[in-house]
Protein backbone atom coordinates (compact mmCIF):
# COMPACT_ATOMS: atom_id res chain seq x y z
CA UNK A 1 0.00 0.00 0.00
CA UNK A 2 1.07 3.58 -0.89
CA UNK A 3 1.99 5.66 2.00
CA UNK A 4 0.65 9.06 1.38
CA UNK A 5 2.97 12.36 1.61
CA UNK A 6 1.68 14.83 3.58
CA UNK A 7 3.49 18.90 3.28
CA UNK A 8 2.14 21.76 5.86
CA UNK A 9 3.74 25.06 6.35
CA UNK A 10 5.38 25.77 9.37
CA UNK A 11 5.51 29.55 11.98
CA UNK A 12 9.00 29.95 13.20
CA UNK A 13 7.81 33.95 13.57
CA UNK A 14 5.61 35.88 11.80
CA UNK A 15 6.81 37.89 9.07
CA UNK A 16 3.37 40.04 8.77
CA UNK A 17 2.89 43.49 9.77
CA UNK A 18 -0.90 43.42 10.00
CA UNK A 19 -3.16 40.74 10.78
CA UNK A 20 -4.68 41.43 7.47
CA UNK A 21 -1.36 40.42 5.95
CA UNK A 22 -2.08 37.22 7.50
CA UNK A 23 -5.50 36.58 7.00
CA UNK A 24 -4.44 37.04 3.46
CA UNK A 25 -1.45 34.51 3.87
CA UNK A 26 -4.09 32.26 5.46
CA UNK A 27 -6.22 32.26 2.43
CA UNK A 28 -3.53 31.45 0.06
CA UNK A 29 -2.78 28.62 2.04
CA UNK A 30 -6.59 27.45 2.36
CA UNK A 31 -6.60 27.70 -1.52
CA UNK A 32 -4.04 25.77 -2.19
CA UNK A 33 -2.51 22.02 -1.70
CA UNK A 34 -0.84 22.71 1.50
CA UNK A 35 -2.76 20.75 3.70
CA UNK A 36 -1.89 22.25 7.07
CA UNK A 37 -0.28 25.06 9.64
CA UNK A 38 2.16 24.62 12.25
CA UNK A 39 3.01 27.33 14.79
CA UNK A 40 6.24 26.84 16.95
CA UNK A 41 6.03 27.19 21.05
CA UNK A 42 8.51 29.95 22.30
CA UNK A 43 7.69 30.80 26.03
CA UNK A 44 10.36 33.77 26.04
CA UNK A 45 11.35 35.64 22.85
CA UNK A 46 11.93 39.61 21.99
CA UNK A 47 11.08 38.75 18.24
CA UNK A 48 7.35 38.34 17.89
CA UNK A 49 6.09 34.79 19.18
CA UNK A 50 2.87 34.52 19.24
CA UNK A 51 1.27 31.70 22.26
CA UNK A 52 0.69 28.61 19.99
CA UNK A 53 -3.00 27.85 21.24
CA UNK A 54 -4.28 31.03 20.89
CA UNK A 55 -2.50 31.40 17.46
CA UNK A 56 -4.02 28.33 16.13
CA UNK A 57 -7.56 29.15 17.13
CA UNK A 58 -7.20 32.29 15.04
CA UNK A 59 -6.40 29.48 12.20
CA UNK A 60 -9.13 27.75 12.48
CA UNK A 61 -11.81 30.46 12.75
CA UNK A 62 -10.07 31.74 9.80
CA UNK A 63 -10.09 28.54 7.88
CA UNK A 64 -12.38 25.14 6.88
CA UNK A 65 -10.03 23.05 5.55
CA UNK A 66 -6.27 23.22 6.79
CA UNK A 67 -5.41 21.01 9.32
CA UNK A 68 -3.64 22.70 12.79
CA UNK A 69 -0.68 21.85 14.85
CA UNK A 70 1.73 22.83 17.02
CA UNK A 71 5.74 22.11 16.27
CA UNK A 72 6.05 21.30 18.91
CA UNK A 73 4.72 22.82 22.66
CA UNK A 74 6.86 21.88 25.94
CA UNK A 75 4.45 20.42 28.02
CA UNK A 76 6.68 20.40 31.59
CA UNK A 77 5.84 24.57 31.15
CA UNK A 78 1.83 23.56 30.62
CA UNK A 79 -0.73 22.54 33.39
CA UNK A 80 -1.85 19.13 31.85
CA UNK A 81 -5.30 19.46 32.84
CA UNK A 82 -5.36 23.05 31.10
CA UNK A 83 -3.76 21.98 27.79
CA UNK A 84 -5.72 19.10 27.61
CA UNK A 85 -8.89 21.31 27.51
CA UNK A 86 -7.51 23.47 25.20
CA UNK A 87 -6.34 21.02 22.85
CA UNK A 88 -10.12 19.26 23.10
CA UNK A 89 -11.68 22.58 22.52
CA UNK A 90 -9.68 23.42 19.76
CA UNK A 91 -10.38 20.14 18.42
CA UNK A 92 -13.94 20.61 18.58
CA UNK A 93 -14.27 24.25 17.15
CA UNK A 94 -12.11 22.82 14.16
CA UNK A 95 -14.35 20.16 13.59
CA UNK A 96 -11.23 17.55 14.17
CA UNK A 97 -8.69 19.17 12.40
CA UNK A 98 -5.85 19.73 15.56
CA UNK A 99 -3.17 17.66 15.85
CA UNK A 100 -1.28 18.94 18.90
CA UNK A 101 2.53 18.20 18.95
CA UNK A 102 4.53 17.85 22.54
CA UNK A 103 8.02 17.57 23.60
CA UNK A 104 9.70 17.71 26.24
CA UNK A 105 12.65 20.54 25.56
CA UNK A 106 15.80 21.17 25.30
CA UNK A 107 17.61 21.36 29.10
CA UNK A 108 19.44 24.33 27.81
CA UNK A 109 16.88 26.46 26.59
CA UNK A 110 16.54 29.92 27.43
CA UNK A 111 13.44 29.64 29.21
CA UNK A 112 14.27 27.86 32.17
CA UNK A 113 16.32 30.45 33.86
CA UNK A 114 14.16 32.88 32.27
CA UNK A 115 11.14 31.56 34.09
CA UNK A 116 12.68 30.50 37.01
CA UNK A 117 12.08 26.51 36.69
CA UNK A 118 14.92 24.16 36.52
CA UNK A 119 14.73 21.35 33.65
CA UNK A 120 15.66 19.11 35.61
CA UNK A 121 13.04 16.11 35.75
CA UNK A 122 11.00 17.26 33.86
CA UNK A 123 11.42 13.76 31.67
CA UNK A 124 8.90 12.39 34.89
CA UNK A 125 6.94 15.88 34.72
CA UNK A 126 6.31 15.48 31.11
CA UNK A 127 5.59 11.49 31.30
CA UNK A 128 3.03 12.05 34.35
CA UNK A 129 1.49 15.15 32.00
CA UNK A 130 0.64 12.77 29.07
CA UNK A 131 -0.63 9.87 31.57
CA UNK A 132 -3.13 12.45 32.64
CA UNK A 133 -4.05 14.32 29.31
CA UNK A 134 -4.70 11.21 27.32
CA UNK A 135 -7.12 9.34 30.43
CA UNK A 136 -8.69 13.03 30.03
CA UNK A 137 -9.58 12.81 26.36
CA UNK A 138 -10.53 8.95 26.28
CA UNK A 139 -12.71 8.86 29.57
CA UNK A 140 -14.78 10.10 32.35
CA UNK A 141 -13.89 10.34 36.27
CA UNK A 142 -9.96 10.16 35.98
CA UNK A 143 -8.20 9.42 38.99
CA UNK A 144 -4.26 9.79 39.14
CA UNK A 145 -1.72 10.31 41.80
CA UNK A 146 1.63 10.86 40.76
CA UNK A 147 4.56 13.36 42.14
CA UNK A 148 4.17 16.00 40.28
CA UNK A 149 -0.15 15.69 39.36
CA UNK A 150 -2.94 14.44 41.06
CA UNK A 151 -6.77 14.42 39.93
CA UNK A 152 -9.83 12.81 41.93
CA UNK A 153 -12.71 12.04 39.68
CA UNK A 154 -11.67 14.75 36.91
CA UNK A 155 -13.48 14.80 33.63
CA UNK A 156 -13.30 17.48 30.73
CA UNK A 157 -16.04 17.94 28.53
CA UNK A 158 -15.86 18.61 25.30
CA UNK A 159 -13.54 15.77 24.33
CA UNK A 160 -11.83 15.76 21.09
CA UNK A 161 -13.78 15.08 18.41
CA UNK A 162 -11.26 12.60 16.81
CA UNK A 163 -10.88 9.63 18.62
CA UNK A 164 -8.39 8.67 19.17
CA UNK A 165 -6.81 11.79 19.82
CA UNK A 166 -3.80 11.98 17.57
CA UNK A 167 -0.91 13.22 19.81
CA UNK A 168 2.27 13.67 18.17
CA UNK A 169 5.33 13.57 20.30
CA UNK A 170 8.79 15.41 19.52
CA UNK A 171 12.41 14.39 20.20
CA UNK A 172 15.02 11.71 19.80
CA UNK A 173 16.55 10.32 22.72
CA UNK A 174 15.36 7.15 24.20
CA UNK A 175 13.01 8.48 26.79
CA UNK A 176 11.24 10.69 23.91
CA UNK A 177 11.61 7.22 22.01
CA UNK A 178 9.92 5.49 24.89
CA UNK A 179 7.03 7.76 25.12
CA UNK A 180 6.27 8.05 21.34
CA UNK A 181 5.70 4.31 21.02
CA UNK A 182 3.51 4.09 24.80
CA UNK A 183 1.67 7.73 24.49
CA UNK A 184 2.11 8.84 20.57
CA UNK A 185 -0.09 8.57 17.06
CA UNK A 186 2.56 10.25 15.32
CA UNK A 187 6.34 11.47 15.67
CA UNK A 188 8.02 14.96 14.77
CA UNK A 189 11.77 14.92 14.82
CA UNK A 190 13.59 18.24 16.12
CA UNK A 191 15.92 19.57 13.39
CA UNK A 192 17.90 16.53 12.23
CA UNK A 193 19.82 15.63 9.09
CA UNK A 194 17.45 12.97 7.24
CA UNK A 195 19.80 10.21 8.46
CA UNK A 196 19.30 11.29 12.03
CA UNK A 197 15.65 11.14 11.14
CA UNK A 198 15.66 7.25 9.61
CA UNK A 199 17.92 6.30 12.82
CA UNK A 200 14.81 7.57 15.23
CA UNK A 201 12.15 6.38 13.35
CA UNK A 202 14.22 3.07 13.05
CA UNK A 203 14.03 3.09 16.73
CA UNK A 204 10.54 3.94 17.27
CA UNK A 205 9.36 1.05 15.26
CA UNK A 206 10.91 -1.16 16.96
CA UNK A 207 10.12 -0.12 20.36
CA UNK A 208 6.47 -0.04 18.93
CA UNK A 209 7.09 -3.36 17.84
CA UNK A 210 8.54 -4.78 21.45
CA UNK A 211 5.49 -3.02 22.74
CA UNK A 212 2.82 -4.47 20.32
CA UNK A 213 1.71 -0.28 19.51
CA UNK A 214 2.34 0.45 15.92
CA UNK A 215 2.82 3.62 14.73
CA UNK A 216 0.92 4.56 11.14
CA UNK A 217 3.92 4.54 8.55
CA UNK A 218 2.17 8.08 7.52
CA UNK A 219 2.56 9.75 11.34
CA UNK A 220 6.48 10.30 11.10
CA UNK A 221 7.12 13.89 10.41
CA UNK A 222 10.08 16.65 9.71
CA UNK A 223 10.75 20.03 9.67
CA UNK A 224 12.62 21.33 6.80
CA UNK A 225 13.36 24.92 6.23
CA UNK A 226 13.23 26.28 2.65
CA UNK A 227 13.66 29.17 0.60
CA UNK A 228 12.44 28.90 -3.33
CA UNK A 229 13.62 31.46 -6.49
CA UNK A 230 15.94 34.27 -6.09
CA UNK A 231 16.64 35.93 -2.90
CA UNK A 232 18.98 35.87 -0.06
CA UNK A 233 17.91 33.35 2.76
CA UNK A 234 18.74 34.33 6.52
CA UNK A 235 21.12 32.74 7.97
CA UNK A 236 21.01 30.52 10.70
CA UNK A 237 24.62 31.44 12.13
CA UNK A 238 26.42 34.62 13.26
CA UNK A 239 28.43 36.42 10.82
CA UNK A 240 31.65 35.11 12.14
CA UNK A 241 30.32 31.46 12.54
CA UNK A 242 28.76 31.71 8.64
CA UNK A 243 32.61 32.16 7.47
CA UNK A 244 34.49 30.42 9.69
CA UNK A 245 36.76 27.85 8.87
CA UNK A 246 37.15 26.24 12.70
CA UNK A 247 36.32 22.05 11.71
CA UNK A 248 33.06 22.58 14.50
CA UNK A 249 31.69 25.08 12.90
CA UNK A 250 32.28 23.69 9.27
CA UNK A 251 30.48 20.73 10.44
CA UNK A 252 27.54 22.57 11.63
CA UNK A 253 26.71 24.20 8.75
CA UNK A 254 27.09 21.29 6.99
CA UNK A 255 24.42 19.49 9.52
CA UNK A 256 22.11 22.48 8.54
CA UNK A 257 22.46 22.29 5.38
CA UNK A 258 20.84 18.87 5.22
CA UNK A 259 17.73 19.90 7.05
CA UNK A 260 16.88 22.46 4.71
CA UNK A 261 16.66 23.00 1.38
CA UNK A 262 17.52 26.86 -0.73
CA UNK A 263 17.36 26.71 -4.32
CA UNK A 264 14.96 25.37 -7.24
CA UNK A 265 12.04 22.77 -6.96
CA UNK A 266 14.52 20.37 -7.53
CA UNK A 267 16.38 21.03 -4.29
CA UNK A 268 13.34 21.23 -2.59
CA UNK A 269 12.13 17.79 -3.85
CA UNK A 270 15.75 16.06 -3.21
CA UNK A 271 15.94 17.00 0.27
CA UNK A 272 12.30 15.41 0.71
CA UNK A 273 12.90 12.50 -1.18
CA UNK A 274 16.14 11.97 0.90
CA UNK A 275 13.55 12.05 4.20
CA UNK A 276 11.22 9.66 2.66
CA UNK A 277 14.11 7.22 1.98
CA UNK A 278 14.78 7.67 5.71
CA UNK A 279 11.03 6.78 6.69
CA UNK A 280 9.77 10.29 7.08
CA UNK A 281 6.76 10.94 5.09
CA UNK A 282 5.15 14.33 6.92
CA UNK A 283 6.80 17.72 6.33
CA UNK A 284 6.54 21.15 7.86
CA UNK A 285 8.29 23.36 5.65
CA UNK A 286 9.13 26.25 7.62
CA UNK A 287 9.28 29.28 4.75
CA UNK A 288 12.68 31.34 5.00
CA UNK A 289 10.94 34.31 4.20
CA UNK A 290 11.34 38.27 5.80
CA UNK A 291 7.74 39.45 4.82
CA UNK A 292 4.27 39.10 3.86
CA UNK A 293 5.20 39.17 0.02
CA UNK A 294 7.79 36.65 0.34
CA UNK A 295 5.54 34.50 2.93
CA UNK A 296 3.13 34.16 -0.34
CA UNK A 297 5.63 33.76 -2.98
CA UNK A 298 7.28 30.72 -0.95
CA UNK A 299 3.29 29.32 0.07
CA UNK A 300 2.58 29.28 -4.28
CA UNK A 301 5.57 28.52 -5.10
CA UNK A 302 5.89 25.08 -2.74
CA UNK A 303 2.14 24.42 -3.37
CA UNK A 304 2.24 24.82 -7.45
CA UNK A 305 6.32 23.39 -8.21
CA UNK A 306 6.84 20.57 -5.66
CA UNK A 307 3.90 19.43 -3.56
CA UNK A 308 2.47 18.39 -7.12
CA UNK A 309 5.81 16.02 -7.91
CA UNK A 310 5.39 14.51 -4.48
Amino acid sequence: MAVRIGVGLGLGGFPFETIDEFRLWLDVCEDSAIDSIWQSDRVVSRDPAFEPMALLSVIAGATRRLKLGTNAVVLPFRDPVTFARQCATLDTLSEGRFFPAVGVGRGDAPEWRATGRSPAGRGAKMDEALEVMTRLWSGENVDFAGEHYSLEGATIAPRPRQRPFPLWLGGASKPAIRRTARYGHGWLAPLQTPEEAGATVASIKAECARIGRPIPDDHYGATILFRLGKGEADSPFPAAAAKSQDPVAVAMRERVQRMQAIGDAGTVLERVREFCANGVTKFIAIPLAKNADEMIDQCRRLATEVIPEV
